[in-house]
C-alpha cells in the first residue's frame, strides 16, 4: 500500500531542515510533498534543492492548515495519504501498523500515539493517545485532559477514538472528499475534530493505533496567542453548530457559552487581557456567520452520542479528575 505524506508547510524551513530527512528515511514506499502556503522564507529553495524527488505543490497565498490541504490534496496522486505537521518526528517503523490496520478498515481515520519530543515519555499535547470530545464541545484524549500530560506507560491499545489529531493522521482521500474536506472558515485549530465529527455523522471510524508513535514538537507555526484563542473558542462555536443534534443544538450552545464566559473572567483575572478580548471577539464574529452555518446545515444524520461524558470541565477543575483512566 503506497502513502502518501503530505506536510503542510509556511514559513516552516528551519523545522524541514531538522525533520524532513528522517521523514524521507522512515517512510518506505511513500510519496513525500510539500504543500507551501505561499511561504516567504527559504522553504521551497531548500526542499528543491536538497530532496529531488520530494514534489512541492506551491499556493499563490496562505490558505492556513484547512484549505491549504484541501487545495493541495487534490494533486496528490495516492488514494491514502498522511497529514503530518512539519515538526513531527516519525520513528524508524512507525507505518507498518498504520498499514494494517488500513487493511482492515480501508475507510476509517488513523491517528498514531505522538508524543512530546521535548519530553519524549510523556504524550504530547495535541492528540495523545487519541481524542474525544464532552457534551459540550471540549476537547480532551487518552494521556492528556487540558494542560495535564500523562507519561506513556503503553497504557493505551488501539482503539476507537472520535478524532484523530491533525498534526499526524492517515484517511483516504476518497473519504475525505466525501466528508467535505476541511471546512476552509476554520482556517487553522480545531479543523481536525470537525472534519472527524462529520466523519461519525456519516458512519465512518476512528482509531488509535498506538504501536506507531510520532514526535511533536508543537505549536511550532502558531504559538499560544490571542490568534490562536480566537481561533479555538471560535472555530468550537462553529464546530458544534455544524454537528450537533438539532433537538439539543441550542441548550448545549447556551452551556458551551455561558462557559466560555466563565473561562473568560478566569484569564482576566490571570492577567490575560488579550486573551480575554479574543474570546469576545470570537463570539462577535461567530453571531455574524451564525445565520449562513444554520442555513447550511443538513438536519440528518446528527448523532446524539457523540460524547461519553457530559463535562471534561466539571471532571477536571470540580472532581479532581486529571487523567483518563480516572474519567
Amino acid at each position: 500500500m503506497k502513502i502518501g505524506i503530505v506536510i503542510i508547510n509556511w514559513n516552516g524551513v528551519n523545522l524541514l531542515k531538522k525533520y524532513l530527512k528522517v521523514i524521507i528515511e522512515n517512510s518506505n514506499n511513500c510519496s513525500v510533498y510539500i504543500i507551501d502556503n505561499n511561504s516567504s522564507d527559504e522553504s521551497i529553495f531548500y526542499v528543491k534543492q536538497n530532496f529531488k524527488k520530494v514534489q512541492v505543490i506551491s499556493l499563490d497565498k496562505n490558505y492556513g492548515f484547512a484549505e491549504g490541504y484541501n487545495k493541495g490534496l487534490k494533486e496528490v496522486k495516492e488514494e491514502y495519504v498522511c497529514i503530518i505537521n512539519n515538526d513531527i518526528l516519525v520513528t524508524k517503523d512507525w507505518l507498518n501498523p498504520i498499514r494494517e490496520k488500513l487493511k482492515l478498515h480501508p475507510t476509517s481515520i488513523i491517528q498514531p500515539n505522538i508524543l512530546d519530543i521535548n519530553n519524549v515519555d510523556y504524550f504530547e499535547y495535541a492528540g495523545a493517545s487519541g481524542g474525544f470530545i464532552d457534551k459540550y464541545g471540549y476537547p480532551y484524549c487518552r494521556g492528556r485532559i487540558f494542560g495535564t500530560l500523562e507519561k506513556d506507560d503503553e497504557q493505551y491499545s488501539d482503539s476507537k477514538i472520535f478524532w484523530a489529531s491533525g498534526a499526524c493522521f492517515f484517511i483516504s482521500k476518497k473519504v475525505f472528499y466525501e466528508i467535505g474536506g476541511f471546512d476552509k472558515r476554520f482556517f487553522a485549530h480545531m479543523e481536525e475534530i470537525d472534519l472527524c465529527w462529520r466523519a461519525f455523522n456519516l458512519g465512518f471510524d476512528c482509531y488509535s493505533v498506538t504501536s506507531s508513535k510520532v514526535f511533536h514538537v508543537g505549536a511550532a507555526t502558531i504559538k499560544k496567542n490571542s490568534k490562536k484563542i480566537y481561533l479555538n473558542y471560535r472555530n468550537s462555536l462553529l464546530m458544534m453548530t455544524k454537528n450537533l443534534p438539532l433537538k439539543n443544538l441550542l441548550s448545549t450552545l447556551f452551556v458551551r457559552l455561558n462557559l466560555d464566559i466563565i473561562s473568560s473572567f478566569k484569564l482576566l483575572i490571570q492577567g490575560d487581557t488579550s486573551f480575554f478580548i479574543a474570546i469576545y471577539k470570537a463570539h462577535i464574529d461567530y453571531f455574524f456567520i451564525l445565520r449562513s452555518i444554520l442555513k447550511e446545515r443538513d438536519n440528518a444524520s446528527k448523532k446524539a452520542n457523540y460524547f461519553k461524558i457530559n463535562s471534561i470541565v466539571y471532571k477536571y477543575f470540580l472532581l479532581g479528575k486529571k487523567k483518563f483512566f480516572q474519567l
